[in-house]
């Protein structure tokens, strides 16, 4: 039998050590989903996510410092199963500016019908990386094509990403709070298209479009936890001003 090459062996070793090394990393991630869905991001401890990985204290702390930095990590993996039902949502349609409206207000809509995971989009606040990578990644790719196509104008992409991305995230605390009015997400993209230079009767035409319901996020996160009572998820993007 032909011997492997050695620098092949410490290839193969390498790629082992990886797989290994994100499987671990995953494991804790769904772990970790477990436990804030059933504790709530301020309860567990260090210790809850270690029994609900299986995994040593220091296999732990080879991946996360703190919980803190875990509840990061999975903010960001739940908002990119958030993302994944809503993105097929706003792919249907062509226009850059119907892109945002639908997609900022189903996120939106998606942190009313779990408020538990809207807990952990507002708890992280603008924090790099506790949105995940779609959210930035589908939300920059619809602004970047408004303003190549002249749909937008007056800002700078990056400008007007942030604009965006604030009133996602701001608004989804505010709405928690239960004091925003019922057409919040509506009266906030009406703004948010005004300042990407959009006529004002139009951005309101945009901005009130009838919008449907995501189906349920896969994950694990989202199985654990149930819908939010129907007066909570009711939702004005189902009614034309």
């Amino acid at each position: 039998m032909r011997e492997e090459a050695p620098e092949q062996g410490e290839n193969y070793q390498t790629r082992v050590g990886a797989q290994r090394r994100e499987k671990t990393r995953n494991r804790l991630i769904e772990a970790a989903l477990g436990v804030f869905a059933q504790k709530g991001p301020d309860a567990p401890l260090i210790d809850d996510f270690i029994a609900a990985a299986g995994v040593a204290r220091g296999t732990f702390y080879n991946y996360f410092r703190t919980t803190a930095e875990l509840l990061s990590a999975v903010a960001g993996e739940s908002s990119d199963e958030v993302l994944a039902v809503i993105d097929p949502l706003v792919r249907e349609v062509d226009d850059p500016a119907l892109r945002v409206v639908i997609g900022s207000r189903l996120y939106i809509q998606m942190a009313s019908r779990y408020p538990q995971w809207g807990a952990f989009v507002t708890r992280l606040g603008t924090k790099r990386g506790s949105g995940g990578v779609l959210l930035d990644e589908y939300l920059t790719r619809d602004i970047q094509r408004g303003f190549e196509t002249g749909r937008f104008k007056n800002l700078h992409s990056a400008v007007a990403r942030d604009l965006a991305l604030g009133a996602i995230r701001y608004g989804i605390d505010t709405v928690l709070t239960g004091d925003a009015p019922d057409d919040y997400a509506e009266q906030a993209m009406f703004a948010l298209l005004q300042a990407f230079g959009v006529d004002a009767r139009e951005a309101r035409t945009l901005a009130y479009v009838p919008i449907g319901e995501p189906p349920r996020p896969r994950g694990v996160f989202f199985e654990r936890m149930g819908d939010a009572t129907p007066s909570a998820t009711s939702s004005p993007s189902s009614r034309e001003m």
